[in-house]
């Protein structure tokens, strides 16, 4: 295992450099794979387009967007014109480039030709308002913006006072029209390996965001680890899915991970089921990433369209369901790949796919990571003791000046706010959020566990399970109920999931409330937000 955080910085802009956390706060990073071991100069705009391309060819198709199509020849040369203009208005190495705008081709052109210039990218979900983005501008201080035409209005509202080019509408100041001209030389900026290429934030659901600090290896090191390792892509495949790119879940795997065999993939910008399911069907989908919740919303759709295409499906972002998972096994005849990543580890570290599925556990460590489950003294417990899930990989959490670094990471281990229990073979179940343990009458009741028993009765389209405060009990455990469109709430039908879920697991876990809504409050990323529903 190495850590080359030496290597001599090809950053003029020093600002992420001097925010890193004291490295005695960092994780262990491991390198020991053989694929892994990448040069100390490395650019990750260069891997992902020109060596594609050496090994590939520049004709395969790359993206399919609602703003057109490319090839890996018109991407290049679009990314390389796009480098002249971003060095034409001033970016140097180590500025911060901010892009906002929903999934498609040119932001991903601005992406690739922000990390060829060595800037540091930070990409953002496009339903942030103005406050929202003015904490991140105060937290990452950009110094340029390359913004959707359409989003131009939240954005001139914001506080930033740096550079801002538009991009889409094809005007004389759009992006794409002044990179044609620009006069700026299109090299690559020779960057360390270790210089950093991306600031992730963190979805910010229960306080300030956290800014994550990726290098350009750690890029490379998720598709040689997870896609390669348990995707399992080929240039034949095409990806596509619903999270935005500002997810990391969601620029590994519509971007980083078909780029790097020399597949393609196409962006919608529309994710929602019903464009999933017309995306798989028109353009035969090989590889979907979405969320649990969007895998069981397809489900009553799939009669009218053709899914027979997909070979890859991708879960993460919350907790898969064991009746999810099983649901759509049943539909496709595809076996869900489950996955727990965080922003913090940029994309999925434990996994498993093909015959090493079981479903109700989320996998083992991805190779090249290594996972354990501690107590709170970091000491590694049994097989079947639930408690904090610790990892360590290539990847790692590095927090842009953040005193919450000593939260998450310890003695060389992240930790993610999970609860897992670990079986004797290595597999990995998931228990809860740390948060999310409820504890009534003296037993610890796992909420997704109660979410699983109630989804698999046929009126469930969605739940939430959480804990309200009761003087006897402590806790007692709260279900928020969203229908299927057939069924109405009733006192009736309350009793019937309460007695479906006594029926299904221990008794005393039953939803003692139970609370029928129209819908779940959720993150722009589609995450479920439990502390919303907490009274």
């Amino acid at each position: 295992m190495t850590d080359r955080s030496s290597e001599a910085s090809a950053h003029i802009d020093t600002f992420t450099a001097d925010r890193l956390p004291p490295s005695d706060q960092w994780p262990l990073f491991l390198w020991d794979l053989p694929e892994l071991q990448y040069p100390s100069r490395l650019n990750a705009s260069v891997e992902l387009l020109d060596r594609t391309i050496d090994r590939c060819g520049s004709d395969r198709p790359a993206i399919l967007a609602d703003d057109g199509t490319w090839t890996y020849g018109r991407l290049l040369n679009d990314v390389q014109a796009t480098a002249s203009l971003f060095r034409d208005v001033g970016v140097q190495p180590g500025n911060r480039v901010l892009l906002r705008g929903p999934n498609n081709g040119r932001l991903v052109v601005a992406w690739l030709a922000a990390l060829r210039v060595g800037a540091v990218v930070v990409t953002t979900i496009p339903l942030l308002r103005t406050g929202e983005l003015d904490a991140l501008v105060e937290i990452c201080e950009p110094q340029f913006a390359v913004v959707d035409h359409r989003y131009l209005d939240e954005w001139t509202s914001t506080r930033f006072n740096g550079t801002t080019i538009s991009y889409g509408d094809g005007s004389a100041d759009s992006m794409e029209v002044r990179g044609a001209s620009a006069s700026g030389s299109s090299d690559a900026v020779d960057t360390a390996s270790t210089d950093t290429a991306l600031l992730a934030f963190t979805s910010g659901t229960t306080g300030r965001p956290k800014a994550t600090m990726h290098a350009h290896r750690d890029i490379l090191a998720i598709a040689d680890t997870f896609s390669a390792q348990i995707v399992k892509p080929t240039m034949d495949d095409v990806f596509s899915g619903s999270p935005p790119l500002a997810f990391t879940f969601g620029l590994g795997g519509l971007v980083v991970f078909p780029l790097r065999v020399g597949a393609s993939t196409v962006l919608l910008e529309s994710g929602s089921p019903p464009h999933l399911l017309d995306a798989i069907d028109h353009h035969t989908i090989t590889c979907l990433f979405t969320a649990p919740t969007a895998y069981r919303a397809m489900l009553s759709g799939m009669k009218d369209h053709d899914t027979s295409s997909l070979r890859r499906c991708v879960s993460a972002g919350e907790t898969l369901p064991e009746a999810t998972w099983q649901a759509w096994f049943d539909a496709t005849g595809v076996k869900l790949i489950d996955g727990i990543g965080a922003t913090e580890m940029l994309h999925i570290f434990i996994s498993a796919s093909d015959d090493d599925i079981r479903p109700g556990r989320t996998g083992r460590a991805v190779p090249g990571y290594r996972a354990e489950v501690v107590d709170d003294d970091m000491q590694p417990l049994p097989p079947h003791a639930p408690g904090r899930l610790a990892v360590q990989g290539p990847t790692g959490c590095r927090y842009l000046a953040d005193d919450r670094q000593t939260v998450y990471v310890r003695d060389g281990w992240n930790l993610t706010g999970d609860i897992y229990e670990k079986d004797d073979d290595g597999y990995f179940r998931y228990i809860a959020r740390a948060d999310d343990m409820i504890v009534s009458s003296g037993y610890n009741i796992a909420a997704p566990e109660v979410e699983n028993a109630l989804l698999t009765h046929p009126a469930v389209a969605e739940t939430a399970v959480v804990g309200t405060p009761d003087p006897d009990r402590g806790m007692l455990v709260t279900a928020y109920v969203v229908l299927n469109p057939e069924f109405s709430p009733s006192d009736d039908l309350r009793g019937e999931l309460q007695d479906h879920v006594k029926a299904t697991i221990a008794p005393y876990k039953y939803p003692r409330i139970l609370e029928f809504a129209d819908a779940l409050p959720k993150t722009a990323t589609g995450k479920l937000q439990r502390f919303r529903l907490k009274t």
